[in-house]
This record gives C-alpha cells, sequence and structure tokens, in this order.
C-alpha cells in the first residue's frame, strides 16, 4: 500500500499524513511445544503505538480541545506514563488539552492489580480532577450528560481479538454516542493480539446487535485491529440507527498482520484476571465457550483456559475422539486438575478444591491452530459423551456465540467440520465487506 493510499484511508474527513507502514517479510510462527505458546523469536521491528504518535504526528486532534478518553490499564505511552496523565499534565498540557471525563472498564482504569478494589460505576480520578464513569456495568454507551462539554472522544485499550469480549464492543457504543452528539472520535492503534489473520466462528445474528458480547455484524474472532474495527462500524454504516459521526485512526508503525503478541516486542498485560499468561489467552479465544456450561473452564488452575474439567468428565474418551479429528496444529492431552480459589477471584470457580479429570489443550503449530475451532470441538465431544450430565448457561452462550445455531448443531449430533462449513459463506461475506478497511499488510 502506498504512502498516500494510507493516507487516505486513516480517516473519513480528513486527510492527515502517515508514514509509510512497515511491510516485513512474514516469517512463520514458531512450532511451539505443550500448551506455552510464547515465540521464542525476537521482534522484527519496533513496534510504535498509536498512543505515541498522537502527541508528535497528530496534534492537531487533540489541540486546545476538551478532551474524553476511553481506556484502562494498558492505554500507556512507551515510557509508562498513562494516557489520561500524558492528557492532562504531560504533552497534552502543552497542546492546552483539557482533560474533561476519562471513561473505564470493570476495574481501576491504570492498574491491572486484580486483587485491589474495583473502581465504582462513577467516581472521580484522584489523579486528574476528571469524573470518571465504567462502561462495564449497567451503562455500555456514554450518556449525553457525561459527554456534556467534550470536543473529542480518544480510544485507545489494548483488546484480546474476540467478539465476545467487551472492549471492540464499547468501541461500538462510544461511536454511537459521539455520532449522536457530533463529538469527533479518534481511535489509538494497538495490535490484535491473536494477529491479523485470525477470523473465525459465527457472525453476530441480526438479534444479538448492540449488545456487550456482540455490537454488530462480526465474526467470533475478528482477525482485526481496534482501529481497523472502527473503520469498519464506520464505513459499514454499523452503528445503531445507521448514525454516522467523524472517525480519525491513529495507526501503529511496524506491525503487520502475522504479528501475533509476543512477535511484537511487547510485554504481557494481563487484560482480566484469569488470563494469566499469553497462552491463556489463545486458548481462551475458543475455550470461552465453556463458561456456558458446568464444567471448569481451568479458572483457579495454574493454566487457566487451557484445560476444561469435570467430576463427570471422561477425559480418556474425549481426547481420543478430539486427536481422531486432526485439527490443524492442535493436540489434546488427559490431564487432571485441582481449582483453587485466588485472591482476584470474585467468587470460588467451579469445582473449587476437587480433583478434576481434565483435557489439556495443546499449541503445536500455532500458524495453522484455530482457536475457536478448537473451542467448538471441545464442546463437540463433552456433548456426545455427556450430553445427560450437561447443564447450558442459555443466557452465557447467547452472549459467547451470538447466535443459537452452534448449540442447535451440537443437540442435532452435527460434526465439528460440518459445524466449521456452516459458517464459511457468511466468514466469506464479512471478509469482502471488512478488507478494504484493513491498514496493515
Amino acid at each position: 500500500m502506498t504512502t498516500a493510499a494510507i493516507a487516505l484511508a486513516v480517516t473519513f474527513t480528513t486527510v492527515i499524513p502517515v508514514s509509510p507502514l512497515s511491510a516485513q517479510a512474514a516469517t512463520a510462527a514458531p512450532r511451539t511445544p505443550a500448551s506455552r505458546v510464547a515465540a521464542r523469536t525476537p521482534a522484527r521491528a519496533p513496534l510504535v503505538m498509536g498512543a505515541d504518535r498522537l502527541f508528535t504526528e497528530y496534534p492537531q486532534l487533540i489541540r486546545g480541545k476538551s478532551v474524553a478518553l476511553v481506556s484502562n490499564h494498558s492505554g500507556r505511552l512507551a515510557n509508562g506514563m498513562h494516557l489520561a496523565d500524558a492528557l492532562h499534565s504531560g504533552p497534552g498540557k502543552a497542546l492546552g488539552v483539557r482533560l474533561k471525563a476519562l471513561f473505564g472498564m470493570e476495574y481501576n482504569i491504570r492498574s491491572n492489580d486484580y486483587s485491589i478494589q474495583r473502581d465504582p460505576e462513577q467516581t472521580v480520578d484522584s489523579a486528574t480532577g476528571a469524573p470518571k464513569y465504567s462502561l462495564y456495568g449497567e451503562i455500555h454507551k456514554p450518556t449525553p450528560e457525561m459527554l456534556d462539554g467534550v470536543e473529542v472522544i480518544v480510544y485507545d485499550i489494548q483488546e484480546v481479538g474476540a467478539r465476545f469480549y467487551e472492549h471492540v464492543n464499547i468501541l461500538g457504543f462510544v461511536m454511537e454516542a459521539a455520532a449522536e452528539k457530533k463529538i469527533p472520535v479518534v481511535v489509538l492503534d494497538r495490535p490484535n493480539p491473536l494477529g491479523g489473520r485470525s477470523a473465525d466462528g459465527f457472525v453476530a445474528d441480526s438479534a444479538a446487535f448492540y449488545r456487550f458480547g456482540s455490537y454488530t455484524a462480526i465474526p467470533a474472532l475478528h482477525g482485526m485491529t481496534p482501529a481497523e474495527l472502527a473503520r469498519f462500524y464506520h464505513g459499514e454504516r454499523m452503528l445503531r440507527g445507521g448514525v454516522q459521526g467523524t472517525l480519525h485512526v491513529v495507526p501503529m508503525k511496524g506491525w503487520t498482520r502475522d504479528m501475533w503478541l509476543d512477535n511484537t516486542g511487547q510485554p504481557w498485560s494481563k487484560p482480566s484476571p484469569n488470563l494469566v499468561a499469553f497462552s491463556s489467552l489463545v486458548a481462551y479465544a475458543g475455550t470461552c465457550l465453556f463458561e456456558s456450561l458446568n464444567l471448569s473452564e481451568g479458572r483457579g488452575s495454574d493454566s487457566p483456559f487451557e484445560l476444561i474439567g469435570a467430576p463427570w468428565l471422561d477425559n480418556q474418551r474425549a481426547v481420543a475422539m478430539l486427536n481422531a479429528l486432526n485439527l490443524p496444529g492442535t493436540r489434546f492431552a488427559v490431564d487432571q486438575f485441582t481449582p483453587i480459589q485466588r485472591p482476584f477471584h470474585g467468587r470460588p470457580p467451579a469445582f473449587a478444591g476437587q480433583s478434576l479429570p481434565g483435557i489439556r489443550l495443546h499449541v503445536t503449530d500455532r500458524a495453522a491452530f484455530k482457536p475457536y475451532r478448537a473451542g467448538v470441538a471441545l464442546m463437540w465431544a463433552v456433548n456426545a459423551l455427556h450430553a445427560d450430565k450437561l447443564e447450558w448457561k442459555d443466557a452465557v452462550l447467547d452472549r459467547l456465540a451470538a447466535t443459537p445455531r452452534l448449540k442447535n448443531m451440537l443437540q442435532a449430533g452435527r460434526t465439528p467440520q460440518e459445524i466449521f462449513a456452516s459458517w464459511e459463506p457468511e466468514l466469506t461475506r464479512f471478509h469482502q465487506r471488512a478488507d478494504k478497511y484493513r491498514l496493515y499488510p
């Protein structure tokens, strides 16, 4: 992509100069043993986040403005300064920025120490004096009153690559609220930690739109960055009611679609209490589905989401069935684990204190591995063996799957291959719509 083409792609209202994106040659992801997925190759180029370009290359977007920031603990500059502080008293002060409001997630906006007390729904940020609101609880969309006096909204969150995680849905709610009040939105881009080639799973049904787990028509794993998704929401008029506001994005430098998080040189920073390691996140992209069933998804173990188990699980037979599928880049193994309650758990994890027969997910070739398919295959095996023992939490599954088709096909005895094939046409349609909004090679 040429420099000129990228510049035109970055904003739908103003042409902003952008340096050429890095175009390193793609290299194959390393083969990884067991369930540990940390790459052993060094980062291939320095990665510059959108946040680190805002004050130097894109100051016109915030200069002299009253700004609302949507962020969490991940919203930091390369020097470690949180973006709230950078806007209030750092380089933003020199630009005449006035920090008007902060919008955070479930926990403290600056910390992912999940043992400390959570922020209330509404409070005042002691470091900046700005009112601070949570978009995780009862309110996901900023109200007009919360946005009084705001001239621009800056969004900067490291998301996880899954539709059912709150960040990309809150992005939609924020863009919707901003469009209604004619407030420009600036999205500071960060990597998709699962890389940019991982779109998979059912596209959300229209009945599931504008919810916390599925704001609009994207697949379970979307394979896009936050800025790319924002461009998709905007360009395809995906916001509720077809509203369309003013969007600017600040791209990264040095990221390519084959880069998973551990290829970037960025340290792992837990996005939530149970995603204790990057390998947990890689598995979570599929095994999160087990939050909708009466099994343990490994919470309280040393490998959350890399294990599933229950006292009644016939793990020997299940593992044999799963390995017979020959899913690319994936092997399953018999395991035994005992969930225990950790300090950050709000309530005891499922089967706490019980030794459980379990199944461990191993990633053997990350380039070929498809996490959502692994999660669906695990559900298929457990349902095939233990349908009489399963208790479905339909409201949870509705949030995670955003369609009844997954449960219906599993209960009808459809094979994993049949389920995977059923979502391919809608995944193709998604790519046809979304690919023109991609920013990186």
